[in-house]
């Protein structure tokens, strides 16, 4: 991929009430914009019929940004099926756990349909053919957030089957692995195993779930070997990632092991949407960013993120530079916005883009166009951009799964909180306190280039990684790991020994009672802990062999048991938090806990966030980011206006 920073929109001529291509080009390239992502969209636009081809308006597009100047993503238009490949298939759609799809919505048919993939195919090489003879082309999306969309197919099953034979290789293995005695569920063949929507086993069915993460990289990696042939050199392949989704995106994506698909592209993308105006803070832009620079290990792309977005999302004067430049503060190489204009038809249409629905140039036009101007002067210093972090958070599909199956809560109750949610108690303290992190994958197993590696619930783990992470501390290493870790193998199958399993002496504890914290408050000589300090969601009632209790439990039953210990094993430290605890309180341990880590408290903290990156040429940058509607002082004494940027090299300010 060229090093450039990219600043764009993701454009759709054919959803447009009238013609005004040139038009809007011109606008987007006074704006300073100088990249579109099109076609991802609209199959049916490109193959109205089956076998009928028509790409009349992206040829047009295509020239016309050529043009313009615009350099142009081409996307694979796979992610949403026109209406005569459903009336030609009708088993295309996806039967779910919760019952077959209908058509309408995007991604709802079965990404195994070998029908479905004959057309993408076809498709996708006819697409490639038209736009590969153009300039401005460089780069492919391959899909748009892809998913497995819940397929629980006889197909699906069928191939599941096959994985299972080839995993486990008998099924006395299996039966074993999986604990199929329980409830009569033992199978004498693999044919036997019954269907997945039924199951009350958690192995069984978070192996499926495994499976259809599977499906996903299987599918992305397809169609890249596609792509593969028409590619030119210096041409990237990509893929929009996104995250958890609770109406903006939140935690980790639980249907894709996205680090395994990234071996399908040649940079990551990601989606990052979030909370805006007085909700902004900020933490979602610099967890999406941790995650997608984690993916390849460089850079990334943010190949959609709102201008103005859903309605409740219309930014205050000043967000929409503070979001850009924090996230390339992050690492991210490209900004663009979900959409240019706003949509006049269907599900989206609130969605507001760059130009609201009168499609004249108002006032997000203008905020745009002074960070295109804003990026165009800084272009050679924001380009390339290295991060440097000594903090590292490991995430795991399956202990994400595995909690899902059994939740923090009594049996049968609805859980308040999921593992997104323990991830980013971790992550968003780190944040607050202005401690940058990288995020790794539990298929890592050199931690060696950092200072600290954190495990937030790593519930779910092999013997080889417990392994790892053990000599990791013995050769000096620092860990803090949170409950529910080290407690089921990779198939929840729980460790019949001490908790954590394989790290009791790395923690210098164990336990084997667990449950919900009720009235415990949290006492500390150690840290200087706020007064709304409790103890939530989950407890381990742990006895300390060789640790120390930095903080502990205020409560009639349990008085005196470890909240919060470090351990000295080997040449290193671990540190283990025992439960849940109000955020407030996990920043006033973390305070305290973090420099005797080695990890260094820069002393601003939230609202004032502060990112660190080096240029091309080995120059320190600083960027001050003011997520709050106040001015803020900075330790120049410079004052930043609300929800102000500054970015300093070497100490000197690079903006006025």
């Amino acid at each position: 991929m060229e090093n450039k920073l990219y600043y764009g929109v993701a454009y759709y001529p054919e959803y447009m009430p009238e013609e005004r291509m040139s038009k809007d080009m011109r606008l987007m390239t006074k704006a300073g914009f100088n990249l579109i992502r099109v076609a991802e969209s609209t199959w049916s636009t490109w193959e109205p019929e089956d076998g009928r081809f028509d790409f009349t308006i992206l040829k047009r597009t295509l020239k016309c940004a050529e043009r313009y100047g615009l350099d142009v993503i081409v996307g694979t238009p796979t992610y949403a099926i026109p209406p005569w490949m459903y009336r030609k298939y009708p088993d295309i759609m996806s039967e779910t756990h919760s019952g077959p799809c209908r058509y309408g919505p995007r991604q709802s048919f079965d990404i195994t349909h070998q029908a479905y993939k004959f057309h993408c195919e076809r498709l996708i090489r006819r697409l490639l053919e038209v736009t590969s003879k153009y300039s401005c082309v460089v780069g492919y999306q391959i899909d748009n957030e892809t998913k497995p969309y819940d397929t629980c197919s006889d197909r699906a099953q069928s191939l599941f089957r096959d994985y299972l034979r080839e995993k486990f290789g008998s099924v006395e293995a299996l039966n074993r692995e999986f604990g199929f005695a329980y409830w009569s569920n033992s199978v004498s063949s693999f044919d036997e195993l019954p269907d997945v929507r039924g199951t009350i086993n958690g192995s069984y069915g978070a192996e499926y779930q495994a499976f259809q993460r599977k499906l996903v990289t299987d599918f992305l990696l397809w169609q890249r070997s596609i792509v593969d042939e028409y590619l030119k050199p210096g041409q990237f392949v990509t893929h929009n990632f996104d995250l958890e989704w609770r109406g903006w995106g939140y935690g980790l994506q639980p249907e894709v092991d996205q680090f395994d698909a990234a071996r399908a592209v040649t940079v990551a993308g990601i989606d990052i949407y979030h909370k805006a105006r007085c909700e902004l803070t900020g933490a979602e832009i610099a967890f999406g960013g941790a995650v997608a620079r984690g993916l390849k290990k460089q850079n990334y792309l943010v190949l959609e993120t709102q201008a103005q977005g859903n309605f409740s999302y219309l930014p205050y004067p000043g967000q929409l530079k503070l979001q850009a430049l924090s996230h390339i503060a992050n690492g991210a190489q490209c900004v663009e916005y979900w959409h240019w204009h706003s949509i006049h038809n269907s599900l989206e249409s609130y969605w507001k883009g760059v130009l609201s629905h009168d499609l004249t140039p108002g006032e997000t036009y203008r905020e745009c166009s002074e960070i295109g101007h804003t990026l165009a002067a800084l272009s050679d210093k924001l380009t390339g951009l290295k991060k440097e972090n000594k903090v590292a958070v490991m995430v795991s599909n399956r202990s994400q799964t595995g909690t899902a199956w059994f939740p923090t809560c009594q049996m049968g109750g609805k859980p308040d909180k999921n593992y997104s949610d323990y991830l980013r108690w971790i992550c968003d303290s780190l944040y607050r306190l202005n401690v940058e992190y990288d995020i790794v994958s539990d298929g890592e197993r050199d931690f060696s280039g950092y200072s600290l590696l954190i495990l937030p619930c790593l519930y779910s783990v092999s013997e080889d990684l417990l392994g790892s992470i053990a000599k990791y501390v013995e050769d000096g290493g620092r860990i803090l790991a949170t409950f529910r870790t080290g407690f089921s193998n990779e198939h929840l199958k729980i460790y019949h020994d001490a908790q954590p399993h394989m790290l009791t002496k790395v923690f210098g504890l164990r336990y084997d009672r667990f449950t919900v914290p009720e009235n415990a408050g949290l006492r500390s000589r150690w840290a200087s802990l706020p007064e709304d300090a409790v103890a939530t969601d989950w407890v381990e009632l742990a006895d300390v062999t060789t640790a120390k209790a930095l903080v502990t439990l205020s409560h009639p039953a349990w008085e005196g048991r470890p909240a919060v210990t470090v351990n000295s094993y080997g040449k290193g430290k671990a540190a283990y938090l025992t439960c849940c605890f109000t955020p407030s309180a996990l920043d006033a341990v973390l305070r305290r806990l973090l420099p005797e880590f080695n990890v260094r408290l820069p002393g601003l903290e939230f609202p004032m966030i502060l990112r660190r990156a080096k240029t091309h040429d080995g120059k320190n940058l600083i960027f001050f980011l003011n997520y709050s509607g106040s001015p803020r002082t900075l330790p120049d004494g410079q004052v930043l206006p609300p929800w102000g940027v500054q970015i300093t090299e070497n100490g000197s300010p690079l903006l006025p």
